[in-house]
């Protein structure tokens, strides 16, 4: 009987110990796979930046693509029918952020929740004075720090017809998806070396709070206004306005541009 739990427990460390190494070569697996014709066109017509890619971004992100809709769910909310094109577009604009190889897919994320358009969530607001009340707020997208990204096609829809605007729910809740692999949502995702958080905490204080300022005096902004809520919000509309206005953030916002450009290993500005 003992020698049987021993077995057992040798076969539990062995399949942890493994399972790193089985899924790495599955998804290179994966990536190796032909990319479908049709699948092609779809992101063409679907991702308006993708014709503006190198040769070799574009079969990264072919690979990045395969993997991701291997890995995740789409589930379609109050009566939606998930089509081949919904998932495509929305796992090929995720994987934008995925370009510079950092090996992980959104590793906490199971299921893409997918609404025909905006929907409605109960939220609870505190007022002052301690009263807080719940009232029904309407959504075009949500990131959820467990496991589920929420969205309405009919925004992603607009967003994909309007590249240029520096709005874009995907990369915005994606990018969250960045920020919460460490289980908070501060605007800081993990980055490569130690080194590297002293630097984009002062950039991206430094930042905010001109962010913050503009928007208090009414100053128009290259980044919406909706990033000066708080840290995790500028985090994800810098990462919006450094792949839809990236002349403009290299323009207005240099030090941010350039930590971007470090973080995702990409140059968008070579694709406009």
């Amino acid at each position: 009987m003992a020698l049987l739990i021993f077995i057992i427990i040798g076969l539990i460390v062995s399949v942890i110990l493994l399972s790193p190494l089985i899924i790495k070569q599955r998804r290179k697996r994966l990536k190796r796979h032909t990319f479908p014709p049709l699948w092609n066109s779809i992101i063409e017509n679907n991702l308006l930046i993708y014709s503006r890619l190198s040769p070799a971004e574009r079969r990264r992100l072919q690979g990045h693509i395969q993997v991701f809709l291997t890995e995740k769910q789409f589930i379609g909310c109050q009566g939606l029918q998930v089509t081949e094109e919904m998932k495509l577009t929305i796992a090929g604009i995720s994987c934008l952020l995925l370009l510079n190889e950092r090996g992980e897919y959104f590793p906490k994320l199971r299921s893409i929740l997918i609404y025909p358009g905006a929907y409605f969530v109960n939220e609870i607001v505190a007022n002052g004075n301690y009263v807080v009340e719940e009232r029904r707020v309407a959504r075009l997208g949500e990131s959820w720090t467990k496991d589920q990204v929420v969205l309405s096609w009919e925004q992603v829809q607009q967003d994909t017809q309007n590249w240029s605007d520096g709005h874009n729910v995907v990369l915005h809740e994606f990018a969250h998806q960045l920020d919460q692999e460490d289980g908070k949502a501060e605007g800081v995702p993990i980055l490569q070396r130690k080194s590297d958080y002293l630097t984009w905490a002062r950039v991206m204080t430094e930042e905010y709070h001109q962010l913050c300022n503009d928007v208090q005096q009414g100053i128009k902004t290259v980044m919406d206004g909706y990033g000066a809520t708080n840290p995790a919000e500028f985090f994800a509309v810098a990462t919006e306005t450094f792949f839809e206005k990236p002349q403009e953030l290299l323009k207005k916002h240099p030090a941010l541009y350039e930590l971007l450009q470090r973080y995702y290993q990409l140059d968008p500005v070579q694709w406009v």
